[in-house]
């Protein structure tokens, strides 16, 4: 390899951005990528025009009635962003636009927006927005629907959240700012003249978070009373509440820090909620009076007295809370299941359970979730379900009466309809003896043989995989390609327990979740053996990475999208972005112990002398989250070791940061050209 360098074996080299040497690396990789790709052209542009053909491609998004006007987006046919509409409530014949997104996005080769949010009045509007790709966003505000947008703070942190104290002339914004390892270390106020805001106003420090494992945020309570001020760790919280009309009163502090608690607040005129794991592991639902917690937390930080309301349980987790006048909705996952259901409270006067229901699924397994719901007092609930074989649909579900009132359901055009499709869940039996979930939908016509398998995983931060419909993902199903995910340990699909014993000194049952997975649909009769596809994004391609590493040939083929492969030399350096904060996802490495069992999975550090199946390794020049020089390290050492002719192909794309392209065109693009190499693996390419 004619980069390779002997005095620097590691290849750590590659951490410098600015040495020409790097960037000849890259773009190197990139030409040979091209060059490899070339015949794939046409079926990568096929997969593209066929997406688009699936796809509504000029869409309008449900309308939000706020307090005063009804805002909604109109995508058009040809653009990448929205436009953002609004007109007085009940008078849609007097529409403007208020936000031109494609506008401000033109000539611009990377576009995002970090939040968007309209103050108390409606009549101004404040975004955040990152023109790299490296998430530190610039803070703008423009009068509304046509004031000039004016630039008023840069490199903060993307949320945003308006005070409830604006006047005629005034008004407070909260944000966030990060430290120098991009760590959102701290919350402050920014108070606006409105008759003429200028770049420059002095923003003034609410509070801010010294320990590098916490990370701070802000919200807002639905009832409008309380901006709410966290920091958190990945297994600690903290909490302390604003007035919300009285921003610049100090904040006060709820529910304070224990190690290994984690706590999320609400409120309810009279009453705070504090959601935490203090009792278990499964979360529990604490009420306090509010003007009691008030007196105690200024007396005595920690001298609440909490009570229970939603007990904690063993079979399920409690996932979240939502606050309204009438009562509470929350999430709950079943642990035998690995589903979430919602359940509806309805609380009376005396703070007594009146009512208590879970909503219906349309089916299972599937996804349903809440949509925002910006008044306290909303009578009607907007649910958002879908599944694997069913496009996401919107159903309004009335309170008073039960019934459920059809949005909207995205459209899904040609050959492929989602009743041709079928899905089921198996389960497989890990090293260990679990049993671990496994999703699968393909074609319902081809459901009675083995078929050729892209598998999916993840695996990290107890983040679910719940079911999600894929408009992209019908090309390689109308082609005969089976997709499943493997729902290992170190997600959250079956819960909190399901987490745990897949983080830290657990980690290895990720690994052998997956490739259990993978033994399951081939004796179960869903896959070909020598015909699956592994595929992992960030953390998944961690888990991928570690998996071809161990069992090459359980897989013909691999794509590790911006994976986080080079596990302990990232550990070991605490100036990087994420990294403090992950010691309690992976573990610190200064300790011994921790840095050899990191050192036994890392990717990057475990390459052997082996026959590799064919890799597809990105990355991106802007990423914050996972380095451009991890899936370079992996593809330079991988290269060095491959003893069998399957390619091993790098791209890195200069111009995106961790979430790769910003506009949709681009970004359906890009995979298109991962499924022209899926398709190509798996022996379904044509002619080639």
């Amino acid at each position: 390899m004619r980069y390779f360098r002997s005095d620097a074996p590691d290849w750590h080299w590659l951490e410098d951005d600015e040495a020409p040497a790097t960037r000849a690396f890259l773009e190197a990789a990139n030409a040979e990528h091209a060059a490899w790709f070339a015949p794939l052209e046409p079926l990568a542009e096929a997969l593209y025009r066929g997406h688009l053909a699936r796809r509504e491609l000029a869409s309008t998004s449900l309308e939000t009635e706020l307090d005063h006007y009804t805002v909604y987006s109109v995508t058009g046919a040809d653009d990448d962003y929205p436009r953002w509409w609004r007109y007085p409530n009940g008078e849609p014949d007097a529409r403007e636009c208020f936000f031109d997104l494609p506008a401000r996005a033109a000539g611009q080769a990377f576009f995002e927006i970090g939040d968007m949010a309209l103050a108390p009045d409606e009549q101004w509007l404040a975004w955040t927005e990152d023109s790299r790709g490296d998430e530190r966003f610039a803070l703008w505000l423009k009068a509304l629907p046509n004031g000039t947008p004016q630039r008023l703070l840069d490199d903060i942190g993307p949320a945003l959240c308006w005070a409830e104290d604006q006047t005629a002339d005034a008004a407070t914004l909260l944000f966030t700012r990060f430290d120098a390892t991009q760590r959102p270390d701290s919350v402050w106020r920014l108070p606006l003249a409105l008759a003429a805001p200028v770049a420059g106003d002095a923003p003034r420090l609410i509070w801010r978070e010294d320990d590098p494992e916490f990370w701070v945020g802000m919200d807002k309570t639905r009832s409008r009373r309380w901006l709410v001020l966290e920091s958190a760790s990945k297994d600690t919280g903290e909490t302390w509440v604003v007035p919300a009309a009285a921003p610049a009163t100090a904040p006060l502090c709820l529910y304070p820090r224990d190690t290994g608690v984690e706590a999320g607040l609400d409120h309810r005129p009279g009453f705070f909620y504090c959601l935490h794991n203090r009792a278990g592991a499964h979360f529990q639902l604490d009420v306090a009076p509010e003007k009691a917690a008030l007196a105690a937390a200024r007396t005595e930080v920690g001298s609440i007295d909490w009570q229970p309301l939603v007990a904690h349980r063993e079979s399920a987790t409690l996932e979240g809370v939502d606050a309204f006048s009438w009562g509470l909705v929350l999430a709950e996952r079943d642990h035998g299941l690995a589903q979430v259901t919602l359940r509806r409270l309805v609380l009376n006067d005396a703070h007594r359970i009146e009512r208590d229901e879970t909503l219906a699924l349309p089916e299972t397994p599937c996804s349903q979730l809440l949509e925002d719901a910006p008044h306290f007092d909303a009578q009607t609930l907007t649910l958002r379900e879908e599944s694997f074989t069913q496009p996401p649909r919107w159903v309004e579900l009335n309170l008073a009466s039960g019934e459920r009132r059809g949005l909207k359901t995205l459209p899904v055009y040609g050959d492929m309809a989602p009743d041709k499709l079928t899905s089921r869940r198996l389960w497989a039996k890990s090293a260990d003896g679990a049993s671990v979930p496994v999703s699968v939908v393909m074609r319902a016509d081809l459901a009675d043989r083995p078929l050729p398998t892209l598998l999916y995983g993840y695996g990290a931060y107890g983040d679910p995989q719940d079911p999600w419909f894929s408009i992209a993902r019908l090309e390689l199903l109308e082609r005969g390609v089976a997709f499943a995910v493997a729902h290992v340990r170190g997600g959250g699909e079956r819960g909190e327990p399901w987490y745990l014993d897949g983080k830290m000194a657990h980690k290895e049952n990720s690994f052998s979740d997956f490739l259990a997975a993978r033994e399951a649909l081939v004796e179960q009769g869903i896959s070909q053996a020598g015909r699956i596809v592994a595929y992992g994004a960030s953390a998944g391609g961690m888990l991928v990475g570690a998996c071809v590493n161990r069992a090459p040939d359980a897989f013909c083929a691999a794509v590790l999208e911006v994976p986080f492969v080079d596990v302990l030399r990232t550990m070991q350096t605490p100036e990087l972005p994420l990294t403090t904060a992950e010691y309690s996802e992976w573990g610190n490495p200064a300790e011994p112990e921790v840095a050899a069992r990191i050192g036994g999975y890392s990717p990057v550090d475990n390459v052997t002398a082996q026959a590799y199946p064919a890799l597809w390794i990105e990355g991106s020049w802007f990423d914050t989250r996972v380095a451009y020089w991890e899936p370079a390290k992996y593809y330079a050492r991988v290269t060095q070791c491959q003893q069998g002719e399957a390619p091993v192909l790098l791209y890195t794309d200069m111009q995106s940061g961790h979430g790769g392209a910003s506009g949709r065109f681009k970004a359906w693009r890009d995979a298109a050209r991962q499924d022209a190499f899926i398709l190509w693996a798996l022996g379904l390419a044509p002619g080639l």
